[in-house]
């Protein structure tokens, strides 16, 4: 079965989203969108929910099947998501359960689920049959505190923070805040993702680190990618 890796987070705005997109370009993974709003990996895709008739995550809840993703030119394969999806009517027993039947039906050897921000039975879903939780963070105030809540409520999953939008000169109170939020638990941290203005205005829809060669102001974005999906490759292993 393949490797499950789970990108969540307790607040929005966090880098979630684009860390699932290139996670699952780089890993060659199946992305499963978990998320109910416009503002995901869906919309990123280019996929257009709302315009279609069917909703294949929820169709394959309900009947028990397999979705079959969707195939687009450098962007990763991808279930999409949904704004039904706020409103589903399965239980984290049988989100966690269809999870680990695709995952042992598609050919591939990593899924990334989206999931939304915050609880839900979708997201403690995935949580329950994840392999590895990646946790983005940028290093600022209320999203250090959403993420100290995080690793006190789940500190006994397999999660590895993964610090976003990093400026050239990280505060020093701020690291030192996520380095007491962790101490004394397994939790882990991964490669820091350099803040970077170009990702939040870009248009394109294919993953940064698909582009050859990458754009020289997202060079130290792909970069840092990379190492993530190097260091969740040796995690789970």
């Amino acid at each position: 079965m393949a490797n499950i890796v789970v990108c969540h987070s307790r607040k929005g705005g966090v880098g979630k989203s684009t860390l699932a997109y290139e996670l699952s370009w780089l890993l060659d993974a199946v992305l499963v969108d978990f998320e109910h709003d416009g503002g995901g990996v869906t919309a990123t895709w280019g996929y257009r929910p709302l315009e279609r008739l069917r909703v294949p995550v929820l169709d394959a809840l309900e009947s028990g099947r397999t979705p079959r993703p969707l195939k687009g030119f450098h962007k990763p394969r991808l279930v999409p998501g949904h704004p039904e999806l706020l409103d589903q009517p399965h239980g984290q027993e049988d989100v966690a359960t269809a999870l680990e039947q695709w995952a042992g039906e598609w050919d591939t050897d990593w899924v990334v689920v989206d999931t939304h921000p915050g609880a839900s039975a979708l997201a403690h879903g995935a949580l329950m049959v994840a392999n590895v939780v990646m946790v983005p963070s940028p290093l600022k105030v209320k999203d250090l505190a959403a993420l100290e809540h995080l690793v006190a409520d789940m500190a006994d999953y397999p999660v590895v923070i993964s610090p976003s939008m990093v400026p050239a000169t990280p505060p020093p109170q701020m690291v030192a805040r996520l380095e007491r939020a962790i101490e004394g638990t397994p939790v882990q941290v991964s490669a820091p993702i350099p803040d970077s203005r170009t990702v939040g205005t870009r248009t394109k829809r294919v993953a940064i680190t698909s582009e050859s060669p990458v754009p020289k102001k997202l060079e130290k974005v792909a970069a840092a990618f990379d190492d993530t999906a190097k260091f969740v490759k040796e995690y789970v292993q």
